[in-house]
């Protein structure tokens, strides 16, 4: 409202007669420019905050809530003082000596409901919202706990065709109830550096976009965004704040290997269907290593290696799926903070996170907003479950026959993420989300046994104790090939001790037992696809979506790229994929 009334102030202004009387239009004037002191000051808390501008410099000021206000507003007269002292100071020294003349001190006060506030109150009190601030001949419009941003940035890399999701914090405020606006440089970033004078907005930019997301086309290539965000509550306002993205819009890879599945998830399902999605998404500490760019992924171009360009595609992709619950494997700690979080916020998800014990990656489940909302997590590290945890203490004398087994199980940091949602259209209704990522060594069959076991026996427990009867939704990179003893575990709810996998490390790590599942078997919910990973070296199915067939059936399986699509590059990941699985995506709908 402020904006508008010193927009419409400063038009009424330009048009008064020459002759009008100046003092009425210089007070319209320093009204149109009355600028917002923004105090933080919660209940509790020690200290309060003080914010504003004055004469070009932003002053913070960091005092006690039990302070007299008389204090405070000494201190602002005073340090303006010693600036004019400086100032006289420094036109001294350059021979430009005024005569001595005793300044008067600046005059600060605050005012409530036009009355001056009295210097004996304490700044907790005094600080009201909508009270003025003078200092001098300026007046400062008070904003107490006003909506502001906490965290406000760009991401680094742009292309064009992706969408741009700004990390935003807000305190006081919602950032749904935010106003956005974009602007696009008007010449191209290699040009020379504006004057600092000049004004951005006025000669420099223009409008391109006032929501959330931005997607920059292939007219932003080469030029800088800029982003416009007042942070609000409601109708409340809060000071704006103005992001420059650090380099220019680039060119995008063109074609994606999601982007024809994109065709069959252009919008979110209708309640009772659910649309999940699982996919390890190749952790940063995995792809940039020596091994993954010399022996690993050879043949992907270093550039599509790089955090920033497959971040650009792993948001795009997941947005486009439209989904309703995503289970994500080796996910970076900051990818999660600084990324995925605002990206699928802006979206419409919400997230939780389980770092992996020992790693700088983890686990994230996400679910919408609109249709769930969480009730609960009972994460754990399976090797941490098996030795600690009584439930497990017949499994873990099973394997403490194999000392070597034990050794390797136990030192695996493998961790199982458990999500309890409710369905926000049929309160009552629960359903477990589970997400695992399985250890990864070739001969590990008999390790990824026995996670599984303490996993599906975690499982039992908690739905039991937390939702009986809730259907279970069981997401992973499970590193196990439907022929492996984990896939049998699932699908059968026993493994024979006869069954390979006990010896698949050698006969020093063998382990022969009966592993039976205190959970029904389960159904693969997207089949048995040739393939959800492609590297040179191995082509295969490690990864499933397993649900409850009495709870649940499967509506749609979002069909996977072709083979001609995933060798278009010749394996995963690539320009046109950022990692070396590929998601699976199902439609699932509720049992009556």
């Amino acid at each position: 409202m402020l904006n508008h009334l010193s927009t419409a102030l400063t038009l009424f202004t330009r048009r008064l007669p020459a002759s009008f009387p100046r003092t009425f239009s210089g007070a319209l004037r320093r009204l149109c420019r009355m600028e917002a002191a923004v105090v933080r000051c919660l209940p509790g808390e020690p200290k309060l905050t003080i914010s504003f501008c004055l004469q070009g410099s932003h002053k913070h000021m960091l005092r006690d809530q039990d302070e007299p206000l008389g204090k405070v507003l000494a201190r602002i007269s005073n340090g303006i003082a010693k600036n004019q002292s400086k100032a006289k100071k420094s036109k001294k020294n350059r021979g430009q000596e005024q005569p001595d003349e005793a300044a008067e001190p600046t005059v600060v006060k605050l005012f409530y409901d036009g009355e001056e506030v009295p210097e004996t109150v304490l700044n907790a009190e005094a600080w009201q919202d909508g009270s003025v601030l003078q200092v001098g001949d300026v007046k400062y419009s008070v904003q107490r706990n006003a909506p502001t941003f906490t965290t406000a940035e760009l991401p680094v890399s742009l292309l064009a065709g992706f969408p741009v999701c700004p990390k935003l914090e807000v305190e006081f405020g919602n950032v749904q109830d935010c106003e956005f606006t974009w602007f696009r440089e008007n010449c191209p970033h290699t040009r020379s550096e504006a004057s600092p004078g000049a004004s951005d907005q006025d000669s420099g930019w223009t409008q391109v976009g006032c929501e959330r997301v931005y997607i920059p086309s292939n007219q932003d290539i080469s030029f800088r965004l800029k982003l416009s965000c007042t942070p609000k509550d409601g109708s409340r306002s809060g000071p704006a704040k103005e992001l420059v993205s650090v380099g220019a819009v680039e060119a995008g890879p063109g074609v994606c290997l999601f982007d024809n599945r994109h065709g069959f998830t252009a919008k979110v399902m209708d309640w009772p269907t659910v649309r999940v999605v699982s996919y390890n998404i190749l952790a940063d500490i995995y792809a940039q290593t020596d091994l993954s760019k010399t022996v690993l992924y050879p043949y992907c171009a270093p550039y599509a290696l790089q955090l920033d360009y497959r971040q650009n595609l792993i948001k795009k992709e997941l947005a486009g799926y439209n989904s309703d619950i995503i289970c994500l494997q080796e996910v970076d700690k900051g990818v999660y903070v600084d990324s995925l979080t605002p990206a699928l916020d802006a979206f419409g998800l919400n997230g939780v996170f389980k770092v992996k014990e020992k790693q700088h990656e983890g686990l994230a489940t996400f679910y919408r907003r609109s249709k769930f909302r969480l009730l609960s997590s009972h994460d754990i590290m399976l090797s941490e479950a098996l030795s600690s945890d009584p439930m497990h203490a017949e499994l873990l004398e099973k394997v403490s026959a194999n000392g070597a087994l034990k050794n390797k199980i136990l030192q695996r940091s493998t961790s199982l993420q458990v999500t309890f949602l409710e369905d926000l259209n049929k309160p009552g209704r629960k359903v477990c989300v589970a997400n695992t990522h399985l250890y990864w060594h070739p001969k590990g069959g008999n390790v990824r046994l026995v996670q599984m076991g303490v996993a599906l026996k975690h499982l039992s427990h908690v739905i039991s104790e937390v939702a009986p009867g809730a259907p279970l939704v069981f997401c992973g990179d499970f590193n196990s090939t439907p022929s492996a003893g984990v896939f049998q575990l699932l699908s059968e709810a026993v493994v024979p001790p006869q069954h390979a996998d006990w010896s698949s490390s050698g006969p020093e790590e063998s382990c022969s037992m009966e592993l039976l599942s205190d959970i029904p078997p389960l159904l693969s919910a997207c089949g048995l696809p040739a393939y959800t990973n492609y590297v040179r070296g191995f082509q295969g199915c490690l990864d499933y979506i397993f649900i409850q067939p009495d709870c649940m059936q499967v509506e749609q399986v979002i069909p996977l790229p072709s083979l001609e699509e995933v060798t278009t590059y010749e394996a995963l990941p690539s320009v046109a994929h950022p990692s070396d699985h590929i998601a699976l995506v199902c439609d699932l709908r509720w049992n009556p």
